[in-house]
């Protein structure tokens, strides 16, 4: 088993390269990195002495001031390198450069010199080093008017608000979870590569991103519609946006019920994607679920019974409720990332329809086990 440790493993990167190891369990331990081992020679000694691999994410991205950016970020190399030197340890150095590189800003200079200081270290050591120079990121949980320009996008229009493009350029993008993936094959491999360029996965210029995360809200936050997810990245383009909803708030949505002398009629779905359908009842008092997944979309709706749904985004321990009746037929949509379960609460059998995007597929079910 190999211990990995991530400095910046708190970031939006970090996080989700933490959870992705964790996913592979008999395979990685992740060591824990604390942002005040910087501060203290001893804390990030020990820590390096641990480490198989080191993730180095640690970075400011922006500040008023760009001079101060790049000493930051070449301080914190340079802290790495003196913790590996005293303490004699030759982990795989995994290195998070970025293609700001080409461009003459000092937080792209910073992330160059970087890179050559542990090429410099690696070569000294007779060490591995792999540098990525990575394209623009984005996914769930990204920090608006920080991380990415999707990120702020996501947030704006979700709440209700106009964004402006300031330039309307063409960005060459990779999802977190796909960086997160390359990166663990990176440490699987264990090459020494100084200045790997990480393929881009998507690209499109910033006022097609924004008409997409527009149409998202339009279809799907105000009319409950899934919407046609033609490409990978327009699936994770959208769960991305499912993220940066008041998820408290807007679940659940409650059905139209149509009444007459026959019975009742509820339409359970608008969609303009695939997948799959199932049905279930649930006996009193049982519950089903406690999972989550990286890259489904779900939906829940209770039709008859009544049911408690709950949600935890992994990694926080903040539980989000809802109570649902058959009485009121109503639906919930899992997001990316957060563990979920229903519980019927009634005396009768409760009974649930579930729709999910993709067929299921059992040699990569997308399905992993947590309680909420």
């Amino acid at each position: 088993m190999k211990k990995i440790g991530i400095t910046g493993q708190e970031g939006f990167i970090g996080k989700h390269l933490y959870n992705t190891l964790n996913l592979y369990k008999e395979e990685f331990e992740v060591i824990p990195f604390y942002r005040n081992y910087f501060d203290d020679a001893m804390l990030l000694d020990a820590f390096v002495s641990q480490c198989d691999a080191i993730v180095h994410l640690a970075a400011m991205n922006r500040h008023d001031n760009p001079e101060h950016i790049y000493e930051t970020n070449v301080k914190l190399v340079d802290l790495l390198i003196d913790a590996l030197e005293r303490t004699g340890s030759k982990p795989h150095v995994l290195f998070s450069s970025s293609s700001q590189e080409e461009k003459e800003n000092r937080y792209g200079q910073s992330k160059k010199d970087g890179r050559q200081l542990l090429t410099q270290w690696a070569e000294r050591n007779n060490a591995s080093l792999t540098g990525m120079i990575i394209p623009n990121v984005f996914g769930p949980f990204g920090k608006p008017f920080y991380n990415s320009v999707i990120a702020t996008f996501c947030h704006q229009v979700s709440k209700g608000e106009t964004p402006q493009i300031l330039v309307d350029g063409d960005l060459k993008l990779i999802y977190v979870g796909e960086l997160a993936e390359a990166i663990i094959e990176k440490i699987r491999t264990g090459a020494f590569e100084p200045d790997y360029i990480l393929p881009h996965t998507a690209e499109m210029k910033v006022s097609g991103i924004l008409q997409l995360v527009q149409g998202f809200k339009t279809e799907y936050q105000e009319k409950g519609i899934i919407p046609e997810l033609k490409t990978k990245f327009e699936l994770n383009l959208f769960n991305t946006y499912r993220c940066y909803m008041d998820i408290g708030n807007h679940f659940p949505v409650d059905y139209s019920l149509h009444t007459d002398p026959r019975g009742t009629f509820v339409e359970l779905m608008r969609l303009n994607t695939g997948g799959q359908i199932s049905f279930s009842t649930t006996a009193p008092g049982v519950t089903r679920g406690n999972h989550f997944h990286t890259r489904k979309i779900e939906r829940f709706a209770v039709i008859k019974g009544n049911a408690l749904i709950r949600l935890r985004k992994i990694g926080t321990q903040e539980t989000l409720e809802f109570t649902l009746s058959g009485d009121k037929p109503g639906y919930v949509d899992m997001p990316v990332w957060y563990a979920h379960n229903i519980k019927n609460t009634g005396n009768d059998d409760l009974y649930t329809v579930f729709w999910i995007n993709e067929f299921y597929n059992a040699e990569d079910p997308d399905t992993f086990f947590e309680n909420v």
